[in-house]
């Protein structure tokens, strides 16, 4: 269990109850009332900020705990990285359903998008192939039904 509290007064505003092991991550989403949470039970949770009785989503992940948990700065997508090899893209316009899976080489850093929205970079600390890689979006070929 968590809790959610404005740490200005130190007030609660409720708990997060859910998760089956130690969250991670957690990540705002830019209307201020979503708030996403990783944990080590390799699911992310959303919660509505203004009715915390349950998560609106559980989104799982591959292998791995969720570290890492970014909304891009329009509200449309969410990224998790998992520690190793898996990054997942959601729709938030498709309330989630709809989701893209990059299945990368090594150890995920950390990642964030573009102000913009248009690309997203996963840093990857392997110390050999490491490095920063930049996703772009795909616009031309709407049809295809690809995100990245």
């Amino acid at each position: 269990d968590g809790l959610v509290g404005i740490p200005k007064c130190g007030k609660a505003i409720g708990a997060l109850k859910g998760h089956l092991d130690y969250s991670f991550a957690s990540a705002w989403h830019p209307d201020g009332n979503i708030l996403a949470t990783g944990s080590q039970d390799t699911t992310c949770r959303l919660w509505d900020i203004r009715n915390l009785s349950e998560s609106v989503a559980v989104l799982g992940g591959r292998m791995g705990s969720i570290r890492c948990i970014k909304f891009s700065s329009d509200g449309r997508f969410l990224a998790t990285a998992e520690p190793v090899d898996f990054v997942h893209i959601y729709d938030s316009y498709a309330d989630y359903g709809r989701s893209h899976e990059i299945d990368l080489f090594g150890e995920i850093a950390g990642l964030s998008f573009s102000p913009d929205a248009e690309a997203l970079y996963v840093g990857i600390a392997d110390p050999t192939y490491g490095g920063l890689i930049e996703f772009n979006r795909r616009h031309q070929h709407h049809y295809l039904n690809c995100m990245w």
